[in-house]
């Protein structure tokens, strides 16, 4: 969609880089689902589960892909990389980076945690037989911007683990390698010039930053407020929904959340097999943050003339939520609805953030509350009775004097011997004469 040369050329890249590994063949047993806690989504297990993942429902996946499908957008994972050899994967990652320097694959095409390959699929899963795993945006297509190999104190230590500086890097090289859309599904707690000059020049360039706006799994004790880079004014940052819509404790409060989307029983792919279910336990804002990437996806292929902010805004425009006017820290602008974004038509009137598109500032102007206080006199129906009741005798009376006035008149008017003439009417007298 955006910059075709430059992904032409990194479409080439990727043939230099090396094919993906090949896909794993889909076994005829077992079909069922499996989750992370049991340890059975290990890399090497091959399982499928013929279900849909849940959260597709409620996105309205169905009604949002009748509209788009994510096509001409291209998606970038910075994260843990992505397993190109799940079979859900096969032909959609178009290319990508080793940002670690871990002695893995250059091209980003690993991934040793499974987080980055989990994130992929939920974005552009296509279908396999046996399984119902399919990504929300299954045309777009994916980046692998390894920029982690994992959070363990093992790797941290080693250097390998997640850093502001390392994501400034992933943010620019997608940025700059044809990205639209580029999903951070990991925050850190400090402010970094590195990491918030990536955010803007990749909203310069024409690409949407989605970043999780922390998870509170990893740090029981963390205190609520600002996490990076999804507090900048150019990103746009994700908390997790449960079952019921909103926003549980489970994710980090502040002023980076802009919309919610489900975080919890996330079916998707595994690396090194098939399907696995995560977040069975709590939501996790990493998981609802590659599902909103998807949404950002089908947005912009609906709208490729929209700059990076007007997909955010139709997002967080359309979000479901109490006040249309207001955000809060626990739920931002409510829960994502990817057809209703698509959709979208803007105008002045639109209710929620600012616009831009248009001047809204007069849009969530509510007129001034009216009090009315009870009156506690007569009834209405009594004083409407009693007015009744007076013009019925006024107009009684009324009657009454003009019809003795048409009386008194017609006696003044009328001679005395008309009377007679009148009694003499039908008598003897009152016959003809008789003819000679």
């Amino acid at each position: 969609m955006r910059r075709r040369a430059a992904l032409a050329t990194l479409v080439v890249g990727a043939a230099v880089w090396g094919a993906p590994a090949a896909a794993v063949a889909a076994p005829t047993a077992p079909t069922t689902i499996v989750s992370m806690a049991t340890g059975a989504c290990e890399p090497g297990t091959v399982v499928f589960a013929p279900e849909a993942p849940s959260p597709l429902a409620a996105l309205g996946a169905e009604d949002a892909n009748r509209l788009a499908t994510g096509k001409g957008v291209v998606v970038a994972v910075v994260d843990s990389g992505i397993d190109a050899g799940n079979p859900h994967l096969a032909g959609v990652v178009v290319g990508g980076v080793n940002l670690v320097g871990d002695g893995e694959r250059a091209d980003g095409l690993s991934d040793l945690t499974g987080h980055g390959t989990a994130i992929a699929g939920q974005i552009a899963a296509q279908p396999v037989s046996g399984s119902g795993v399919v990504g929300l945006a299954p045309d777009a297509r994916l980046l692998s911007v390894r920029a982690f190999r994992s959070d363990s104190p093992q790797d941290i230590d080693k250097g390998w683990g997640p850093s502001a500086q390392r994501l400034a890097d992933g943010i620019n090289w997608a940025a700059d390698n044809g990205a639209d859309i580029i999903n951070v599904s990991s925050s850190q707690e400090t402010d970094s010039p590195a990491l918030r000059g990536a955010v803007e020049h990749a909203a310069a360039v024409g690409a949407l930053v989605v970043a999780s706006a922390g998870n509170r799994a990893s740090d029981p004790e963390a205190e609520d407020g600002a996490r990076y880079p999804a507090a900048y004014e150019q990103a746009l940052g994700v908390s997790a929904a449960d079952a019921t819509g909103l926003a549980t404790d489970s994710s980090i409060h502040g002023p980076q959340v802009g919309v919610t989307a489900p975080g919890a029983n996330v079916l998707t792919a595994a690396t090194g097999g098939g399907d696995c279910l995560f977040a069975s336990d709590a939501p996790a804002s990493s998981y609802a943050t590659g599902y909103v990437s998807a949404a950002a996806a089908l947005v912009a292929e609906a709208h490729p003339d929209d700059p990076p902010a007007g997909w955010a805004y139709r997002l967080t425009a359309t979000a479901l939520r109490a006040d249309a006017d207001n955000r809060d820290d626990v739920n931002g602008w409510g829960f994502i609805r990817p057809s209703a974004a698509i959709q979208l038509l803007p105008d002045p009137t639109t209710r929620g953030p600012v616009s831009p598109f248009f001047d809204t500032a007069e849009s969530a102007v509510r007129p001034p509350a009216v009090s009315v206080e009870p009156d506690h006199g007569v009834p209405p129906f009594v004083l409407t009775r009693e007015v009744a009741f007076i013009a019925a005798i006024a107009g009684a009376s009324l009657l009454g004097v003009l019809g003795i006035l048409i009386v008194l008149r017609r006696r003044r008017e009328t001679p005395a011997d008309a009377a007679v003439e009148v009694e003499r009417q039908g008598g003897l007298l009152d016959r003809p004469e008789p003819e000679a």
